[in-house]
């Protein structure tokens, strides 16, 4: 089994990261950067770095704060919010992301994957998909969680892989901030769709979280969360160190921030 990604998310609103339930309620935790260097020192596998209202207002996201964050960051660094273009990807990457996220830009121009994939390497390029049921059927939202797309999910993610996405990031928007556990119905249903890593988000809330997600779904590739690792509600090394006495391989670091 290949060794399991534990990734750390700071979704950041108006220069400081916050964190809400179903993508509602959002409440001020931290500095970005801050959070960032904590991570980077404890363990962390990646970090991912999401200007969570930038799609939302139509602007482009904070340079200024993203230049410091990665700054302070050395591991991958994902970076999403408001991205449009490939110039987008371009200035991102120049800020000192490794790989660039595309949601709501990617529903308005399926195009762009393509494009960017050509331009900067499929690794580079992440489909990021907010997901939630709607009469039984998992549909595809847009600007940050606030607009049902109409979008059947799993035939768009399959499309983004195809068109060039290297990696997927799949949001359940049904687990979001709960903490009773990842969607491992929706995660099954996108991992039998692609063949490139799949990073589950949404509903992480204790350590078995995580070893239950790499036990039902060996496909997975990393597990992705936000507040219990924000609010030291579970700490990266411990998690670790569970995961590998549950036979699941992870990256152990000597070092704790």
């Amino acid at each position: 089994m290949i060794t399991k990604r534990i990734i750390p998310c700071l979704d950041v609103r108006d220069g400081r990261v916050v964190k809400g339930v179903h993508f509602e309620g959002l409440r001020d935790v931290s500095s970005p950067v801050e959070l960032a260097d904590l991570y980077s020192r404890s363990g962390a596998d990646e970090l991912v770095f999401y200007d969570i209202t930038a799609s939302a207002d139509d602007r482009k996201i904070f340079t200024e704060i993203l230049r410091e964050t990665a700054s302070k960051v050395f591991i991958p660094l994902t970076v999403g919010g408001g991205i449009g273009s490939v110039e987008d990807f371009d200035r991102v990457l120049k800020c000192g992301a490794d790989k660039v996220s595309v949601n709501s830009g990617a529903i308005r121009n399926p195009k762009l994957i393509g494009e960017a994939a050509k331009r900067y390497g499929s690794q580079c390029v992440v489909l990021s998909a907010d997901v939630k049921r709607v009469d039984g059927v998992f549909r595809v939202f847009a600007k940050g969680g606030r607009e049902n797309t109409g979008m059947e999910a799993i035939s768009w993610i399959r499309y983004g892989v195809e068109e060039g996405a290297g990696e997927i990031v799949v949001n359940s928007m049904d687990t979001d901030g709960v903490k009773k556990g990842f969607d491992l119905e929706m995660l099954e249903a996108v991992c039998d769709a692609v063949s490139v890593p799949v990073i589950a988000s949404g509903g992480a809330g204790t350590v078995q979280d995580f070893i239950d997600l790499f036990k039902a779904l060996p496909k997975v590739d990393a597990g992705l969360a936000a507040s219990v690792f924000h609010f030291g509600e579970i700490r990266i090394a411990d998690l670790k160190q569970e995961m590998q006495r549950a036979g699941i391989p992870a990256r152990i670091v000597n070092t704790e921030g």
